[in-house]
């Protein structure tokens, strides 16, 4: 996902300091969250935002690429198990796990969280930055996963006020929009855990930290769906002082990525919003070696079914054609390795859940977001997975949350921006560094507060109030 953004600089110029040591002084002395008003009859424990800081900063400094999760799964496991939860791992083709809090009878609601990290080599300076060379936690999900396992915290600690049962998804691949899919569909997770009644998740963005945004209702979809292609060009490798005797992919490549770069404009209206984008190229080893084949991963960005299956179409009708203007000696191949579906939030639940985070904050802190061209797999949890509710479907396959069966799916902004970058960059001075840049660095004190109670009066709105939950809605 691509819509996060935070502060690279050490101290804004208020004179927080954002190091390790404040990360962990990230709540006041009475235990609240900036301007918060938590849910469950009181503030947040001081011990449990402490606990969910040292969990940030551990992620964050140990981060493990899609695919790879196994460390960052234990951890969350970890602490979901010592909340009460039981917890099941290896859901799926990865490191899937899901953890279920059970309080009596009632309604079910799922929180998802992500767990991968990006090929990204950090660039903070910040002193719990990631120690793995080349991976970093540039998209906010360590600061997800530190919120979801703070909100189960307070749920289990105020057991007396809900009944129902709390699913936690830790998900795999995100970034590679697969994990989802494996997990629903591979790891059976609703046959095996059951249909919730309401998915809920939170991500990172570039808006002032303790805040939140959703989508107005009657607005665009919040987010584009997308598909995500490998396309491999064929050529005739040998050495390059005899290029007469070769046919170089490079040069197939070169030509292809730049008719790709028009298919978005041909293919589409003017007032059609759609993106294409070549991510990666990938020919050779020496320059004096002509290769055999040259690598192209795309990703198609759009805000209809139809416009995602036009721009593929255009796009693969590009890679053939260039590679038979080039006389290639294989035809190329062009794979969908995924895709996901359009977000649009439920609108019943937005609304409900909304309200519940304007009680917390105050209205003035609760925002109205645009849609944007970043794309999620989270829809896959509102359908099930590709046919419903455990479905199944080959890679290209996709289904909406309009689809039968479909589950109702809330999903809002976590603002992540310290207050001195903001107004900085408010006032046309650096720009704050977006996710999947180097410098990303959320400002942890102020949006990791926030985050926790942001899920955890979600999650309220789903379960059923217990009896002391009763006697305060009576009161």
């Amino acid at each position: 996902m691509v819509t996060a953004a935070g502060t690279a600089k050490n101290a804004d110029d208020d004179g927080h300091a954002t190091g390790a040591e404040a990360a962990r002084e990230a709540v006041r002395g009475d235990g609240r969250a900036p301007g918060g008003r938590p849910p469950g009859g009181g503030p947040l424990p001081r011990p449990l935002l402490r606990a969910a800081v040292e969990l940030y900063l551990d992620l964050h400094a140990h981060p493990e690429l899609s695919g790879h999760e196994h460390r960052t799964a234990d951890r969350l496991a970890a602490r979901l198990a010592g909340h009460g939860c039981t917890v099941t791992r290896s859901v799926g083709g990865g490191h899937g796990l899901v953890g279920v809090l059970r309080n009596g009878p009632g309604p079910t609601v799922l929180l998802r969280t992500e767990l991968d990290a990006l090929p990204v080599t950090e660039a903070t300076g910040l002193p719990y930055a990631s120690t793995t060379p080349g991976v970093m936690h540039a998209c906010g999900h360590d600061l997800h996963i530190a919120a979801v396992a703070g909100a189960v915290a307070h749920l289990a600690a105020t057991r007396d006020t809900w009944r129902g049962t709390v699913l936690v998804v830790g998900q795999p691949e995100e970034e590679t929009l697969r994990g989802a899919r494996s997990m629903l569909t591979e790891g059976r997770l609703y046959e095996r855990f059951g249909v919730p009644d309401a998915v809920l998740a939170q991500h990172a963005a570039p808006l002032p930290a303790g805040t939140l945004a959703h989508a107005p209702a009657g607005g665009p979809p919040l987010m584009a769906g997308s598909v995500a292609v490998e396309a491999v060009l064929h050529g005739r490798g040998g050495h390059a002082a005899t290029p007469h005797l070769n046919l170089d992919p490079v040069l197939m490549a070169a030509a292809t990525v730049l008719r790709l770069r028009t298919v978005a404009a041909e293919a589409t209206a003017p007032a059609e919003q759609a993106v294409l984008t070549v991510g990666s190229v990938r020919a050779g080893e020496r320059g004096n070696i002509t290769p055999d084949h040259a690598e192209l991963s795309l990703t198609i960005r759009a805000f209809t079914e139809e416009a995602l299956d036009r721009l593929a179409a255009a796009a693969e009708r590009v890679v053939r054609a260039e590679a038979a203007a080039s006389g290639a000696p294989r035809t190329p191949e062009f794979t969908v390795t995924a895709r996901s579906p359009v977000l649009r939030p439920d609108p019943a639940l937005t609304a409900r859940v909304r309200r519940a985070h304007e009680a917390l904050l105050g209205p003035g802190r609760v925002l109205d977001l645009a849609g944007s061209a970043a794309t999620e797999d989270v829809p896959h949890f509102a359908s099930g997975g590709p046919g419903g509710p455990g479905g199944s479907a080959g890679a290209a396959g996709s289904a909406g949350p309009e689809a039968a069966g479909a589950v109702p799916v809330a999903y809002w902004m976590l603002g992540t921006t310290g207050a001195g970058p903001w107004r900085t960059a408010r006032a046309g001075g650096a720009p704050v560094p977006p996710n999947h840049a180097p410098g990303f660095a959320p400002d942890v004190r102020a949006a990791l507060p926030v985050g926790i109670e942001a899920l955890a009066a979600a999650a309220r709105q789903v379960l059923d109030p217990g009896p002391a939950g009763a006697r305060e809605a009576a009161s």
